[in-house]
């Protein structure tokens, strides 16, 4: 809705963070036969059963212990069970992770098409005349989730480039909680035009080509951070997470990891460095000072 939600963690959702945090880091120190609780938010391609089950099975088998997979509807949901201890790690957007980057490490980072890195992309309905971003003054925008790159903060910082917000520049504008969910939007007219993650778009073009037919893209982001797979900070150098990226960054190796790469349209996993979100740090930095 206009005027959406804030990014950051207010200090309400702080304290009940901090005060779960302490049973949640309890958890983490037990090893044992507790399963490993793995986050997923709508970065991830999450509506496949195939894949989620090949996840769990492959985690399974690398790690020696029963894995849960622990999906959320929005990014906030994820990042504060992570930020609390209550995730072991998670499949993250890097918008959350330069907002909280004193508090957590990266594990891995995907690979795509050769590169640890993706766009955002700006798309619009088929019948939508515009030709540039600036054609798309007054019209009614989809964004993913106020936590998301691609999603949100790439549009964001456009607008203040400009001296405008959402709420200034569209004549209004939502959520839809999910990549394909844009698209969707977008695609059946609810929206004129929407932001969304270029990595998303490109794979539902190519699996669902009849869920993009009537979109089109008109502004592609350069290139920024793919989304990573992060822990809190307090349990790097333990062998759980040691485990947990071995598993990634070896997926390529094993018959179900290829599998699994093949299903995301991966080439793999790499160690990755903070670096590789400064792009995203910078616009949000941006938003900050003009918000």
């Amino acid at each position: 809705m206009p005027g959406a939600s804030q990014p950051c963690l207010d200090r309400r959702q702080l304290l009940a963070l901090a005060a779960a945090g302490l049973t949640g880091f309890a958890r983490s120190a037990r090893g044992g036969d507790e399963p490993l609780r793995f986050g997923l938010t709508p970065v991830f391609l999450d509506s496949d059963v195939q894949l989620l089950a090949a996840l769990q099975r492959y985690l399974e088998d690398r790690l020696h212990r029963p894995v849960e997979l622990v999906r959320r509807r929005t990014y906030q949901e994820i990042t504060l069970l992570l930020l609390s201890g209550q995730l072991d790690a998670a499949w993250i957007c890097g918008f959350p992770y330069v907002q909280h980057r004193d508090q957590l490490a990266l594990v891995a980072v995907p690979v795509h098409l050769g590169k640890p890195l993706y766009q955002s992309y700006v798309i619009v309905n088929g019948h939508n005349l515009a030709q540039h971003f600036d054609d798309l003054r007054g019209q009614v925008h989809a964004f993913s989730d106020p936590d998301s790159n691609s999603g949100f903060l790439v549009t964001r910082a456009l607008l203040a480039e400009i001296g405008e917000r959402p709420d200034t520049f569209f004549r209004y504008h939502f959520f839809t909680y999910g990549h394909r969910d844009v698209i969707r939007a977008v695609a059946a007219g609810l929206a004129e035009c929407g932001s969304v993650d270029g990595y998303v778009y490109d794979v539902v073009r190519a699996t669902e080509p009849d869920v993009v037919q009537n979109t089109r893209v008109i502004r592609r982001s350069e290139w920024l951070g793919f989304p990573p797979i992060a822990c809190h900070h307090s349990v790097r150098g333990t062998a759980l997470l040691a485990g947990i990226a071995d598993a990634f960054l070896s997926m390529h190796r094993t018959e179900i990891g290829q599998e699994i790469l093949k299903l995301l349209h991966l080439d793999g996993f790499a160690p990755g460095e903070p670096s590789l979100f400064d792009g995203i740090a910078a616009k949000y930095e941006l938003v900050r000072r003009t918000a």
